[in-house]
């Protein structure tokens, strides 16, 4: 078989449970559901940080987001940083990217924001570019710009997802075909507008999505969701739509066969519930999301119950192009869980906190456990010397994590063991052995 070309369909701050493969009664997500059905679904795939920037430093390089710097938004990609474009491109791939790119930036003084990325802050993606730094700030749900390779501005009008769809078949229809291609397809949805403060679907979307049902993990809570949701499950809609044509695009040009697909997000969204904001913390309702392949590799409708991680899919692109992992990537080979050649997968998935905390989380099958460093700013400091116990969930028993038991006796022995596994974590990408003392300030007794 030949190289298989990859699409990596991207969305931002989506929900694993807006989708029907994942459990959503409501017809959103048709298109990915057929997808799950054809090729593999991973049920419990998790970020390595719920937050935009730092996520993404970690899928294009493999690293966490402590060891590139980019440990919070509005910190730029090191130059000198090796990519999956950059490893694709020495495998032979045309290297393409579409989109929200939010690794430019740093601060006032390398501020990228509103205006074109330069060829050297693009992250090895050197033969198709069609992106803003922070797109929700060079565009509105239904009109605005991105830039192209030549650091020209082109508009669109319509909705933003559509609009980035139509670019996607636009590529699609004229690249000359002479190489495997690797695009990487950065949406903004269902991410909020920043400048309205507001999820923002296809017009409709409030009287469409108005009789939702409530996740269990936002009922009785506060938050926004009750204003937001419709909106929010409409954008997620709208994303499906783009993802069936992109389908049929790919069947109609002949390249379905031989194209890998995987879909995922880079955090997921709690709506204020959790903290003053969407994400940022380490509930499940912040840190899970969606994740489906399809293609060359992946087939056969199958459901894949190993815990996985962000960190894990820039080894599974490489893998799927026939380059190798570098050593400096921390994840493993999707494709390993999905032949059965995958020896002593992790039992628990990692995830670093910034922003609103540096925090520190493990999440296994069962139990969640999170520190917090205290008095410590998670936009100044990367790491802490000294941590708190902040929550611990049973989520075979509360697996909506209403119940915090960090303070609960019984479980002390839980909690050590939980406390080692993650400094094991934390010293394996550079950070030093911290210390960890016993809860206390911080004890959330609802868990909120």
């Amino acid at each position: 078989m030949p190289q298989p070309n990859i699409l990596f369909f991207f969305t931002d701050q989506q929900r694993w449970d807006t989708c029907g493969c994942y459990g959503q009664p409501l017809e959103i997500t048709p298109n990915l559901d057929r997808m799950a059905a054809e090729g593999v679904r991973f049920e419990y795939a998790f970020t390595c940080q719920p937050v935009c920037g730092p996520a993404r430093a970690c899928l294009q390089t493999g690293k966490y987001a402590t060891e590139t710097g980019c440990f919070h938004n509005d910190i730029g990609l090191p130059r000198d940083e090796r990519t999956i474009a950059h490893w694709l491109a020495d495998a032979g791939y045309e290297v393409g990217y579409l989109g929200k790119w939010h690794l430019a930036s740093t601060g006032e003084a390398e501020n990228f924001r509103e205006r074109a990325v330069p060829p050297e802050r693009r992250g090895g993606y050197k033969d198709f570019w069609l992106a803003s730094d922070v797109l929700e700030f060079t565009s509105h749900s239904y009109q605005g710009h991105l830039y192209d390779a030549d650091m020209r501005q082109v508009d669109f009008t319509g909705y933003r997802v559509d609009a980035m769809t139509d670019f996607t078949l636009d590529y699609l229809r004229t690249r000359d075909r002479r190489r495997p291609f690797f695009l990487f397809l950065s949406y903004l949805e269902p991410h909020f507008q920043n400048d309205s403060g507001h999820f923002e679907g296809p017009i409709g979307s409030k009287e469409r999505f108005r009789e939702f049902p409530v996740p269990g993990d936002l009922a009785g809570t506060g938050g926004n969701w009750r204003e937001e949701y419709p909106d929010y499950l409409g954008c997620c809609a709208g994303l499906d739509a783009g993802l069936g044509r992109i389908r049929a695009e790919l069947e109609r040009l002949g390249l379905a066969e031989n194209t890998l697909i995987l879909f995922t997000s880079d955090h997921a969204c709690h709506f204020c519930s959790r903290n003053g904001e969407y994400k940022r913390s380490c509930h499940d309702n912040s840190i899970r999301v969606p994740m489906v392949a399809c293609g060359p590799g992946f087939t056969g409708g199958r459901v894949i119950d190993e815990l996985v991680s962000l960190i894990d899919v820039p080894p599974t692109l490489l893998a799927a192009g026939g380059a190798p992992t570098p050593p400096s990537m921390r994840g493993r080979p999707l494709q390993g869980l999905v032949d059965g050649t995958a020896c002593d997968w992790p039992r628990e998935v990692f995830v670093q906190i910034s922003e609103s905390q540096v925090g520190r989380a493990v999440r296994t099958k069962r139990w969640k456990y999170s520190v917090r460093s205290p008095g410590a700013s998670g936009w100044q400091q990367p790491a802490g010397d000294v941590y708190v116990e902040e929550y611990l969930y049973d989520l075979q028993r509360d697996p909506h994590e209403r119940n915090n038991l960090v303070a609960d006796p019984a479980l002390a022995g839980v909690r050590a063991e939980l406390a080692a596994t993650l400094k094991r974590y934390m010293t394996e990408v550079g950070e030093r052995a911290p210390e960890i003392r016993p809860a206390g300030e911080f004890v959330s007794v609802a868990g909120f």
